[in-house]
């Protein structure tokens, strides 16, 4: 996609302003904060801008979340247990977990790769004593076919089910025993169908835009959940099968301002090419108003308007042959029912 320069964009909203050349130090510092409000408006426009789309990207879905737990008597290992948790999958039951029974990890610690998770914090159910445990510094092997297996006990046990009728899920657990040297409080264990907007090595989620079970938008249809957004995330509203780990999300990545500060005139950071004209004028229409040259900011920013309304328009066009973004139906895009 087309890009201008920063650069670009100062000399030519300095040549509209009307300067002869560069603005007083002052009035640089005020343009800076002009371009980014301008820049969030024109991104805030629309959900499903070209350059800012990711389309079905697959995710993963927190399926516990732990929380309410302290420092212990000689350590503090609360931080690695307070977290989210991924459903791995099922035990294989080989190595000292019950089979068929849900493995969690918190996906912020340890390492993971295509054959193990090492130095993991995992929540399994243990054989020997058929009850859930949470261990810090443990190990999951994780087979060719994608079975996985426990190494049961090969970290440090942090917590342990007290219940007295073993609970099926753990967020049913009404008491645990806790190792009091790492840990101290009352852990709040609860289920989850959630989606972060952040994810390690991905693009941070700014708004979500669609979920689907399987990948969208290919060959084959797929089911498309209903979710609400909270602070913390996408929360899927009935999930087809609570052992999926991973959903694909069409969202609009998160909006980043300028930083820059100084070296207005020669900076070479991008603006979006869509974006450059819309910007150019409606932050001249802005220095208009503090000079308070009302008309003529008005009759600016109704320019300004024109090049965004075009941006737009293109995007429209685009989405008549796709499904990227729910639209209700217009004269223009009628005919992509």
């Amino acid at each position: 996609m087309q890009t201008r320069t920063y650069g670009e964009l100062f000399k030519v909203t300095s040549a509209l302003i009307g300067t002869g050349g560069q603005l007083a130090v002052g009035e640089q510092d005020q343009l800076r904060h002009f371009i980014n409000r301008r820049f969030q408006q024109a991104f805030d426009e629309s959900p499903v801008w070209p350059r800012y789309l990711v389309s079905s990207e697959a995710r993963d879905i927190i399926s516990l979340t732990i929380s309410g737990l302290g420092a212990g008597g000689s350590s503090d290992q609360s931080a690695k247990i307070n977290a989210n948790y991924i459903l791995l999958g099922q035990d294989s039951g080989t190595e000292g977990a019950v089979a068929g029974t849900n493995v969690y990890y918190n996906p912020s610690i340890g390492t993971r790769s295509s054959s193990s998770i090492g130095s993991a914090t995992i929540l399994y159910k243990r054989t020997s004593t058929s009850r859930w445990e949470i261990e810090i510094n443990a190990s999951i092997d994780i087979a060719a076919d994608g079975s996985i297996s426990v190494d049961a006990g090969s970290g440090d046990t942090a917590l342990v089910e007290a219940d007295a009728g073993k609970k099926d899920n753990p967020s049913e657990v009404v008491t645990w025993t806790l190792t009091a040297t790492l840990l101290s409080g009352t852990p709040l264990v609860v289920d989850k169908q959630l989606i972060p907007y952040a994810q390690t090595s991905k693009d941070t989620i700014g708004d979500f835009n669609r979920i689907h079970r399987k990948r969208a938008f290919q060959n084959n249809s797929s089911m498309e959940y209903d979710f609400f957004v909270d602070f913390n995330g996408a929360n899927i509203l009935n999930i087809a099968n609570s052992t999926d780990n991973s959903a694909f999300v069409s969202y609009k990545k998160q909006f980043t301002p300028y930083t820059i500060t100084s070296g207005y005139y020669d900076s070479s950071l991008e603006v979006p090419g869509e974006f450059f004209n819309y910007i150019a004028h409606a932050v001249y229409a802005d220095f208009l108003r503090v000079q308070n040259r009302q008309d003529q900011a008005l009759a600016e920013e109704q320019v300004a308007q024109t090049y965004l309304a075009l941006e737009l328009e293109k995007i429209d066009i685009r989405s008549n042959n796709n499904t990227i973004n729910k639209r209700f139906s217009t004269y223009v895009n009628r005919q992509s029912r």
